[in-house]
């Protein structure tokens, strides 16, 4: 037993070692197989194309483009939309356009140099370790962009060796995989639109900006070649850091100082070299010291090369993980850490398209319902590219976004454009403020609780690093929070922020004890308040415009003989005072803020002020009130109230700058000193009279009255409206609860409808090109069939005709009418053959060809074949019968046998022996005189008859039969043999027989001559 145990542990010791060997072999296998891969890759690019609906005619052009006698040295992967359930033909009609193999992609081909590689259906396909990976989609139609997904792989495989090309197809397809090639170096190039059948993806790539070259198909090739021999042949290395070069270098920083005002001379010099290598590559450019001068002489270049430098790759929740922290963690601390109504200020500098923006605004909303907490967002998201800035703020994106967020939230905070994509909706943009900013040199926002700066600092060198880290400490509120990409830290200011996700980069800020903020701003600009001031518009236009409402305040004035008056807009906000206004107008108790005339007015002004306001609101006229008493100073004075609208002047208007819609807003409010009280002290002197009391209560009632006439006046202008709002909110409500379900339904068909068009599209037209083909070859066939004169009939399994030759209604009686008729109801012209239709049926049952001379009533002989008629997958579906004239060859053979026959009569005649011509039926064709004489039968009863016989069967010999059937054909010749038979007519004779056979392989018959010599005599 132990012995047994102790063998056991053995084994499986042995087969734990012999696994782990095993192991490594396969391992080691890998290795080598991605070694090589890595081997051919370095020597080659790899060029992604992708394309929808049109897209075969522009693979044709783009591949007949290619040079027929020099190899590209590179290796292209087409990606195209195709309908998953239909078997592709593009491989086959790509071949036909160009001299490379074209493949088929199996799950982890090899990529090769000089090789097409296709993308199957209903496949996704990546790029890795120099073999193409093959998986099913999981998104449903509609949703997929097989592009992009491509594209994305193929630049985190090959970096800045990427290529990427974009042809015809609708949709945005490959717009965000081209922006992730450039982001990393790579080159892109796109079909210019009006050369593309479906201008969408083209469209929508060149939108971008960062499409190197914008050309036709056929004419990408040239450029693409020239491209690739730059940037990865001969011509192709890296900046040297020589003296020469950084003086260059620093030439073209100056240049991109002038013409785009930025300094990139203390970004990373690998990312500067890299770029301006790219550049070179795509204009074909040799040397430093010429792209310089092509700097120089070329105005467009400089912003080429600042876009190019500016590359931003965004997209909606770029690193979803990451994200989900921001949304599970940091924010919900913020918020928890704040009361409500307060204000939250996040700041994503190097915003690029504002995808980063957007994505914290959709977070933040969230998370308020979450928590049931309302707050005043402000988002600063700021860049350097303006372009980028521009797009940001107009909010339109394309239909990709759809694969970066789950559908509830694309449906709440986007609007479907058709046409043009999504469109950001109101309240996610109001929260966010887009500006340009250079955060090298532009002052910083401050107190911010979230700062958001992603793969921005990667592209800085070490100084502008240090000086950035420090800023964005300074910038955020005490404990906020820094935002980083990845590939990012905060180096070596740990003592600033704390870590709160390593692997995220997201860090909190600590609190300053070391005065860390003192001189930061050393190489920067002073922090104005114009900076944030800036940013918002409604102040902007409040201080632009302050000269333009003294203007019309003053014009107002002058109109009206007024000395005290004051400018208000529609809201009652005081805008601008002239003259003494304190005795009527004070400041309002409390917090300072927007000076409203109904706050500020003094005591017994503010209920008339309040009536009067509201009636030239309404009316858009001017109204007088007269002796209203009003409090001054610890005593009343009578106070005359007037209200004006400002005046139409479309001139003033135009030279202050402020719009005819601000206008119709904007009144004067004048309050002066009335002199006389007599005139206008009628109603309260009757009032006083009327109730015998005091003047004071009187002078109540007058305002009692005067606020009921407001309120029952405002109340049923309430009342009204509410009636009017509510009854339209039902409808509206109940209209876009309609509208909304449609929506939806109509958005979900949409999408797959169009993605099912694009598929169909791509079907179409591969089978349009089979058509054209199978059309050719049909024309082939026919001028085929028809010029070689063979007579033929296509029929099914059931005998119904399919197709005819002409020659063949020379036969049978044919019309293109009977066409499905059955071939048994058709007369034919052939002479005493009636077996067609069982012949045929014969042949389709046992699938044995039939062959037969026949005749028809014109005397003309046809050799008739029939013969199974196999599918290229071996499947019979019926027969073809042919018939070949062979008339004239018939004719031949006849004239050719009667001259032989001739011949051999001449021939025979001259021997002196008895002598035989037989066929190989043993039947008479030839006797001399001879043989006639010898033997004593007669002409009549010898030729064509049976050899045995003749003479009334004298020749029944059983010796010459065994000579003529079984020793003859043996040995085709024989000679004397002897043989005693006795006649009737002559007795007994000793005979010596020679015999021969005789082949003809002109007309292919058979003959035997049989020599006969009477030895009787000589025996005797």
């Amino acid at each position: 037993m132990p012995y047994k145990k102790k063998v056991k542990v053995k084994s499986e010791k042995e087969n734990t070692i012999n696994q782990i060997e095993a192991d490594q072999e396969i391992s080691e296998k890998e290795d080598r197989a991605q070694k090589v891969a890595k081997k051919l890759l370095e020597g080659f690019p790899i060029v992604g194309i992708g394309a929808s609906a049109g897209g075969l005619a522009a693979f044709e052009a783009f591949f007949s483009g290619m040079p027929d006698k020099e190899d590209p040295g590179m290796a292209f992967v087409l990606v195209q939309h195709l309908a998953p359930d239909y078997k592709s033909i593009l491989t086959d009609l790509i071949q036909r356009y160009t001299r490379m193999k074209v493949f088929e992609v199996e799950d982890g081909m090899v990529v090769r140099p000089n090789c097409v590689y296709i993308i199957p259906p209903n496949k996704d396909m990546t790029f890795l370790k120099g073999a193409l990976l093959l998986q099913v989609p999981i998104a449903p139609r509609g949703h997929r962009m097989p592009i992009d997904f491509f594209f994305n792989s193929l630049v985190q495989d090959q970096h800045a060796r990427a290529i990427c090309i974009i042809l015809s197809g609708s949709g945005s397809d490959g717009t965000l995989g081209l922006r992730a090639i450039k982001g990393e170096g790579g080159m892109a190039m796109v079909q210019t639109p009006s050369t593309a059948e479906y201008d969408g993806m083209p469209t929508s790539a060149i939108a971008t900006g960062l499409a190197d070259y914008e050309l036709s198909p056929i004419d990408m090739p040239a450029s693409l070649i020239s491209y690739t021999h730059h940037a990865f042949g001969k011509f192709s290395r890296n900046i040297s850091p020589a003296p020469k070069s950084e003086i260059s270098l620093k030439k073209v920083f100056i240049l991109l100082r002038n013409q785009c005002g930025h300094d990139f001379s203390q970004y990373k010099s690998s990312t500067i070299n890299r770029r301006i290598e790219r550049r070179m590559a795509v204009h074909q450019i040799k040397t430093l010291d010429e792209y310089i001068k092509f700097l120089q002489i070329e105005p467009t270049e400089g912003e080429a090369l600042f876009n190019d430098m500016l590359i931003g790759v965004t997209s909606f929740f770029r690193d979803p993980q990451v994200f989900k922290i921001i949304e599970k963690q940091i924010i919900p601390r913020l918020m928890e850490s704040k009361p409500s109504q307060s204000i939250i200020r996040i700041w994503t500098a190097g915003c690029s398209t504002g995808e980063e923006a957007y994505s914290i605004a959709i977070l933040l909303t969230e998370a308020m319902e979450t928590l049931m907490k309302n707050f005043q967002i402000q988002i600063f998201a700021t860049d350097i590219d303006k372009n980028a800035i521009a797009k940001a703020r107009g909010g339109m994106f394309s239909l990709s976004i759809a694969a970066d967020m789950t559908p509830e939230r694309l449906e709440r905070f986007f609007t479907l454009e058709k046409g043009f994509g999504y469109h950001v909706k109101k309240t996610l943009r109001d929260m966010i403020v887009f500006s340009e900013q250079d955060i090298i040199k532009d002052p910083p926002f401050s107190k911010v609780d979230l700062i958001s700066c992603r793969n921005v600092l990667i592209y800085l060198g070490p100084q502008l690093q240090k000086k950035l880290i420090p800023l964005f400490h300074y910038s955020l509120n005490k404990e906020g929070y820094l935002f980083l990409g990845t590939a990012e830290t905060t180096g070596d200011f740990d003592n600033l922020f704390d870590s709160i996700d390593h692997k995220s980069k997201i860090y909190q800020a600590k609190v300053n004890t070391l005065n860390s903020k003192q001189n930061l701003f050393n190489t920067f600009k002073p922090l104005e308040t114009a900076t944030e001031t800036a940013i918002s518009e409604i102040e902007i236009e409040a201080v632009t415009k302050s000269t333009g409402y003294r203007e019309l305040t003053e014009k107002t004035i002058l109109l009206n003989m007024l000395q005290t008056a004051i400018l208000i807009d529609g809201s009652g906000n005081i805008l601008y005072f002239h003259g003494r206004t304190g005795k009527y107008l004070e400041p309002a108790p409390g917090e300072a803020g927007v000076n409203n005339i109904i706050r500020m007015a003094r005591e017994g002004l503010q209920s008339e002020l309040t009536t009067a306001l509201h009636k030239v609101f309404t009316s858009k006229m001017s109204i007088n009130h007269p002796n209203i008493r009003v409090k001054t100073n610890g005593d009343y004075e009578l106070v005359n109230l007037s209200i004006y609208p400002v005046v139409d002047d479309l001139e003033l208007l135009e030279t202050t700058n402020i719009s005819p819609r601000i206008k119709d807003q904007l009144y004067v409010v004048a309050l002066e000193h009335s002199q006389s009280i007599s005139t206008n002290t009628n109603g309260i002197e009757s009032i006083i009279e009327e109730l015998d009391t005091d003047p004071k209560i009187a002078i109540l009632k007058k305002k009692l009255e005067a606020q009921e006439e407001y309120i029952h006046a405002a109340k049923e202008e309430l009342e009204t409206s509410n009636e009017e709002l509510k009854s339209s909110n039902e409808e509206m409500q109940s209209v876009n609860e309609e509208l909304q379900s449609t929506n939806e339904e109509l958005e979900t068909s949409k999408e797959e409808l169009q993605s099912v068009n694009e598929e169909l599209s791509t079907v179409n037209t591969e089978l349009q090109s089979k058509v054209n083909d199978l059309s050719k070859v049909n024309n082939d066939m026919n001028n085929l069939l028809s010029g070689t004169g063979i007579g033929t009939v296509f029929v099914d399994y059931d005998l119904r005709i399919i197709r005819f030759t002409p020659t063949i209604t020379k036969i049978i009686n044919l019309i293109k009418e009977d066409i499905g008729r059955s071939i048994g109801h058709i007369v034919s012209n052939l002479v005493g053959y009636t077996t067609l239709i069982s012949d045929t049926q014969m042949v389709l049952d046992t699938l044995i060809p039939k062959e037969l001379e026949v005749v028809t009533n014109t005397r003309r002989s046809y050799n008739m074949n029939i013969l199974p008629y196999r599918t290229t997958d071996n499947v019979i579906e019926g027969a073809v019968i042919t018939f070949t004239d062979i008339t004239e060859q018939k004719r031949l053979e006849d004239v050719l046998k009667a001259t032989q026959i001739q011949m051999a009569e001449a021939i025979v005649g001259t021997v002196r022996e008895p002598l035989l011509v037989l066929d190989s039926q043993l039947r008479v064709v030839l006797a001399n005189r001879s043989f006639y004489s010898t033997f004593k039968v007669e002409p009549e009863a010898t030729i064509g008859e049976f050899l045995y016989d003749l003479g009334n069967k004298q020749w029944e010999i059983p010796a010459l039969r065994k000579l003529l059937e079984e020793i003859l054909p043996e040995n085709s010749v024989f000679n004397d043999y002897e043989m005693t038979h006795k006649f009737q007519t002559i007795g007994k004779r000793t005979m010596l027989i020679n015999a021969r056979r005789v082949f003809s392989e002109l007309n292919q018959f058979e003959l035997i001559l049989l020599a006969i010599e009477d030895i009787t005599a000589r025996k005797g």
